[in-house]
């Protein structure tokens, strides 16, 4: 693929990647330290000889240990990550690290157990699933919600992943199952240097490494994460035992250490691209001379997913009192989920200078901005980061007591630090451009293409009426999107959470250039040559999205779900996250009535 058009996202602060950047020598590693870390990656190549000889069947059985442990470590998950972010016991945003933490892994785990018992009986993970064409000579599998189950919990959601332009359904369903394919095949030891902002995150990139590439993993956790290493050490015990999986902690100087070992083959990193450049060309002029020589200092492979600026783009349209609210509160959820913390918070609003309903929908999102529950602001440094963005935009309007930005860019204002800058924190821009209907998209769809930094996650909002008129145009503009996940009437997080979806930057970042990545992660139906996923959603919860329902006679044009629990503002949130995730831990129907009842108390 050709790369895409973008710079590398630059970050506020290095302290905002979301991984420990490299740094310093051996030498900067305690003798002690070293040998400890040399012992791990031992057993680890010991433990790539055992995996490589289970087979397919057995796989499947170790991830159904592995979905018990995690569930009776699930409460202890929640409650730890929760409190390390300042989320007291009570506050109602602690539902966000149980849909972020266990809820994530669990539906991870169960997903690549199925993919692994198809594979067994000698199926393809895409049996049974639907395709159909996309734009530009593009396939696309329908792949959430795959069972009943799940279009109950988020009726109305629904997900699809589409392929490189040229790739058959016959070429998509013979490659479904990655390394599972060739399972004696081992790719010895990788290294998951782990994100610091959301729980599940190294766990799920460590799943990935070894099912999708039969790579056993030493993953480093962030200095942010230490807390969770009991936490993870006994969720994650069935992949530890065999010796499939060490845990360490460590700062910079253990990932340089450990990025240069003879005894890992892979690296996988989750954070921003300011830290994948220092491990790859190292920092200062020695990087500026490797990179005039074409010369990385790393030498192995290395896949990454990074941030970016994300873009949310507000197609006009008639939208009633209540949509507006609720869009409004939609747009704030996307920002402030985890104070912002997320590499695909959404960061820039693209709204039409031509919009009727204008200036009453930015009084709603100011409204709502300033309404949202108040929490810490928690990763390190953020502080400046809000400072660096005041500084950037004086007349920017602070809310939530001071840790909350609102950007409005005035006409001929230069908006490069809010389009260049990953803030990492609860800054939120809104960029006015001209026109409506498809010629306002078009020109948004190209803004955020040209002018955005990175790739990874994108959201339209859209009502159904002015989608209908759009038609195919409206789909083509989905298909210019140069992103890796795009969200319509849905946040790029729901393709986060959806296991068979994929996750990562758009495809064509290099070394010289990242962007916001290199490969995917999560795709639990392990397939192969995945350019995008795409999530869609009710633009109205119910009980307002009955007449849709009723005139499509689907319940997939609409919706039986009401305000989605990970909203910052729903009420019941923390109850019905937590709800949710102890349904998958245990399957209790009885417990998941009393938590739809409580959903419809949002």
């Amino acid at each position: 693929m050709t790369p895409p058009a973008k710079s590398i996202p630059r970050v506020a602060d290095a302290a905002s990647t979301a991984s420990s950047p490299p740094g310093g020598s051996d030498t900067d590693v305690p003798t002690a330290e070293r040998e400890r870390l040399d012992a791990a990656i031992a057993d680890l190549h010991a433990g790539a000889r055992s995996w490589s000889h289970l087979t397919l069947a057995q796989r499947a059985r170790l991830f159904e240990r592995l979905h018990a442990t995690t569930a009776a470590s699930a409460e202890e998950w929640a409650e730890v990550a929760a409190t390390s972010k300042g989320l007291e016991p009570g506050h109602p945003l602690r539902g966000e690290e149980w849909l972020s933490g266990p809820y994530a892994t669990l539906v991870a785990v169960d997903a690549y157990r199925d993919s692994l018992r198809t594979l067994a009986k000698g199926g393809s993970p895409l049996d049974g699933i639907r395709t159909d064409a996309a734009p530009g000579d593009r396939l696309r599998a329908h792949v959430f919600p795959l069972k009943t189950i799940d279009g109950l919990l988020l009726s109305g959601f629904t997900g699809e992943v589409w392929f490189e332009p040229g790739v058959t359904a016959a070429e998509a369903r013979s490659a479904a199952g990655l390394a599972q394919l060739e399972p004696t095949r081992s790719a010895g030891v990788g290294l998951v240097l782990g994100a610091g902002n959301v729980t599940s995150i190294p766990v799920l990139d460590v799943l990935y490494e070894l099912i999708a590439h039969n790579r056993v993993v030493l993953l480093k956790v962030n200095p942010t994460q230490d807390a969770m290493v009991p936490v993870y050490e006994r969720a994650l015990a069935p992949l530890i035992e065999p010796g499939f999986l060490r845990i360490v902690r460590g700062g910079g100087p253990t990932g340089a250490y450990l990025t240069g070992h003879d005894g890992v083959a892979h690296v996988h990193i989750t954070g921003a691209a300011p830290t994948f450049d220092a491990i790859v060309w190292n920092t200062g002029d020695d990087a500026k001379r490797r990179r005039r020589e074409g010369r990385p200092q790393l030498t192995k492979p290395i896949t990454a997913e990074l941030g970016g600026v994300s873009p949310i783009i507000v197609v006009p349209g008639r939208w009633s009192d209540a949509d507006l609210r609720y869009q409004a509160e939609h747009i704030v959820t996307m920002r402030l989920q985890n104070s912002g913390h997320n590499c695909i918070a959404g960061q820039v609003v693209l709204l039409s200078s031509d919009w009727p309903q204008r200036d009453a929908f930015l009084a709603a999102l100011r409204t709502a901005y300033a309404q949202a529950p108040a929490r810490s602001v928690w990763y390190p440094r953020s502080d400046e980061r809000l400072d660096a963005a005041a500084s950037d935009y004086p007349h920017a309007k602070r809310y939530g007591d001071g840790t909350r930005l609102l950007v409005e860019i005035a006409p001929d204002e230069d908006a490069t630090a809010l389009e260049a800058t990953e803030y990492f924190a609860p800054v939120l821009g809104v960029i006015a451009l001209a026109g409506n209907g498809q010629e306002f998209l078009d020109a948004a769809v190209a803004h955020a293409n040209e002018k955005l930094a990175g790739t990874l996650g994108a959201n339209v909002l859209i009502d159904p009426d002015t989608q209908a008129a759009l038609g195919d145009g409206f789909e083509r503009a989905v298909a210019a999107l140069r992103y890796g996940a795009i969200s319509i009437n849905s946040w790029t997080a729901f393709a986060f959470l959806t296991p068979s979806l994929t996750w990562g930057g758009y495809p064509g970042g290099t070394l010289e250039n990242v962007v916001s990545g290199i490969g995917v992660v999560h795709n639990a139906l392990l397939l192969a040559r995945v350019e995008r996923s795409v999530t869609r959603g009710p633009f109205r919860p119910f009980p307002r999205s009955i007449p849709r329902i009723l005139k499509t006679r689907s319940l997939s044009k609409g919706s039986l779900l009401p305000k989605p629990p990970w909203f910052v503002d729903a009420r019941t949130g923390a109850a019905v996250s937590e709800g949710f995730t102890r349904f998958r831990m245990d399957g209790n129907l009885a417990r998941l009535v009393r938590t739809f009842t409580q959903a419809y108390r949002a």
